[in-house]
């Protein structure tokens, strides 16, 4: 499991060095909200299924840095894009590669990363106390419709900073004392996702919003801080590695 992950991670170090296509600059907008795939239309205008596993969350598409990821599968498919006045266009789409046990997952993500590249033009809809509409035009008619939500960065009101953290496989009491604690340590990474430095394990009392910890389990993340109203707020953005410890 932890090679894998650490696998996925350096993939997805590689992506983010890839270059977008030219084209345009990417639109604020689109990056402003995370967007869950709720409806697909066909060519010929029919309502078109598959597209979402039972029992799984609606694939997201997320808008960074001129890249667009796909999350919500086993792997992360990401691509460079630009727009322009309406268009858009997507680069070559690269994928982690951790092995997925789970029927049809594989299926969905080759599935998704063929239509991608296909899309042509995108509409963003918006009404007065209503989550945004990303409307995706394809080649050849087709249409996908997605919910917005928004980010972490729309949400406090400006961009994170990236930090990684070691969750140790047991929480420790707080001490402010009435419940219990993770602890953690700071480390660094260089650009090939090799660590540089590891800090001291110190107790850790605020939240990771999207993390669970397992009793158990020894956890790196990549997070970003927010820093809002005078606190930080802590948002999950990778597991990096993944162990189970006696």
């Amino acid at each position: 499991m932890t090679s894998l992950l650490r696998s996925a991670w350096l993939a997805l170090l590689l992506c983010a060095c890839a270059a977008a296509p030219t084209g345009g600059a990417s639109s604020p907008s689109l990056g402003a909200y995370t967007w869950d795939l709720a409806s697909v239309v066909d060519a010929r205008g029919q309502a078109e299924t598959g597209w979402q596993l039972p029992g799984r969350p609606a694939p997201k598409l997320s808008f960074q840095d001129d890249r667009v990821n796909v999350l919500n599968l086993c792997n992360v498919i990401g691509a460079g894009y630009a727009t322009d006045n309406g268009a858009i266009k997507l680069g070559q789409a690269v994928a982690t590669r951790r092995a997925c046990a789970e029927p049809g997952l594989m299926a969905l993500e080759q599935r998704i990363g063929a239509r991608l590249p296909q899309v042509r033009r995108y509409e963003i809809r918006s009404t007065p106390g209503a989550a945004p509409t990303l409307v995706l035009q394809f080649e050849d008619g087709g249409r996908w419709e997605l919910a917005g939500t928004p980010t972490p960065a729309t949400r406090f009101g400006g961009p994170g900073e990236r930090v990684f953290m070691e969750v140790a496989p047991m929480e420790v009491a707080c001490p402010s004392g009435g419940g219990s604690c993770l602890s953690v340590r700071d480390i660094r990474f260089d650009d090939q996702g090799l660590r540089t430095s590891i800090g001291e394990w110190r107790v850790f009392q605020d939240q990771i919003e999207g993390f669970t910890h397992v009793p158990g389990t020894r956890n790196v993340l990549r997070m970003y801080r927010y820093a809002s109203g005078g606190r930080n707020y802590y948002v999950l953005d990778l597991v990096v590695e993944s162990e189970q410890v006696r």
